[in-house]
């Protein structure tokens, strides 16, 4: 979803492989063409040794929605050298309710269990989780200690984690959700990889150029 357009639909997420329909064979992914090469390069947070990836997303895009099982599974698979982290984006101030949603969760370590039941919430069930007392009220609704959970929502880190996703979503020129940046150096999104499918086959390929250059 563009960050200009927040009421497309959700698209299909078709396959679209790395082969040459000619040959059968593998092709490499172009930069410029199926992923875009930073002009300067982002500071990462992972251990020496590990591949920063990170998905931008939010919780009210239909894309984001349809392309979170099929991203769930690609996280299970994910070798130990590669670091995994989540980013909701606000490409506009009434972003900002989820992105609290989002890193209360995480300082409560519920992302895993919850992040499907907050899409299933808004794009199932059809609920407004736009605002922070409906956010809050759903929290406890679903199993989460209210107190707990507004503490963390209203919390110092979690403010400051929201500054740390800005300067992310800003270095990385993120241009809609979902999107993927890879080790501080590459972003990708369903525009340039033709799909989101697609895009998890680019971002593994990204991978491998940047332990090959480490």
């Amino acid at each position: 979803m563009k960050r200009r357009d927040f009421s497309l639909a959700a698209t299909s997420l078709g396959l679209l492989p790395l082969i040459s329909p000619a040959h059968g064979q593998a092709l490499a992914p172009k930069a410029g063409t199926d992923y875009a090469v930073l002009d300067k390069r982002v500071p990462v947070d992972a251990p020496a040794g590990k591949v920063e990836v990170i998905e931008f997303f939010w919780y009210n895009c239909p894309h984001c929605n349809a392309f979170e099982p099929a991203l769930e599974s690609w996280i299970k698979k994910l070798p130990p050298h590669v670091a995994f982290k989540r980013v909701p984006v606000a490409f506009q101030a009434s972003f900002q309710p989820q992105q609290k949603l989002y890193y209360a969760l995480e300082a409560m370590g519920k992302v895993d269990e919850y992040q499907l039941k907050v899409f299933n919430a808004i794009h199932q069930q059809r609920q407004n989780l736009s605002g922070e007392q409906q956010i809050i009220d759903w929290a406890a609704a679903n199993g989460l200690d209210k107190g707990k959970f507004t503490e963390q929502y209203k919390s110092f880190s979690v403010a400051s984690k929201i500054q740390r996703a800005k300067q992310l979503q800003d270095a990385y020129q993120v241009a809609g959700v979902p999107s993927i940046g890879v080790a501080g150096r590459w972003y990708v999104d369903g525009d340039l990889a033709k799909s989101m499918e697609r895009a998890l086959q680019v971002t593994d390929y990204l991978v491998g150029e940047a332990r090959k250059s480490a």
